[in-house]
């Protein structure tokens, strides 16, 4: 089996996997998984993929992932985890979708106005004096 790499995307972070067959291991940005995400809850999301698809231990996964807080790094890690599984075998995106894994989500950070925090009363006087 060849390389298989794969790109999933949460919020702002990114992850580029490199998963190809072996043992189980994974590393995270030159780390292992468990050194870079210490949350038992991050783990299990990273893990979420393999677990639903009875695949635990079969493949060897290297991770770059950069952008974004450690749950939407997560997150976009087992986007790209369920992506790359599912060019592996067609047949696992049935349970991976079902399980909602498939899907990228689409929510971001929206921003406030710029002049959001002005009271009505001066906002409308100063775009007045703008004009």
């Amino acid at each position: 089996m060849e390389i298989i790499h794969k790109i999933g995307r949460r919020k702002t972070s990114v992850a580029r996997v490199y998963m190809s067959q072996g043992k189980g291991n994974i590393t995270v940005n030159k780390k292992a998984y468990s050194d870079f995400f210490s949350t038992a809850t991050l783990q299990y999301k990273i893990l979420q993929p393999f677990n639903l698809t009875e695949t635990k231990g079969k493949f060897d996964l290297s991770v770059s992932v950069k952008g974004g807080g450690v749950n939407g790094q997560a997150e976009a890690i087992r986007l790209a985890i369920s992506r790359a599984l599912v060019e592996f075998n067609e047949e696992f995106k049935s349970v991976l979708k079902s399980e909602g894994l498939m899907t990228r989500d689409p929510r971001t950070v929206s921003y406030t106005h710029l002049r959001a925090h002005e009271t009505g009363r001066n906002l409308v006087c100063r775009l007045l004096l703008e004009k």
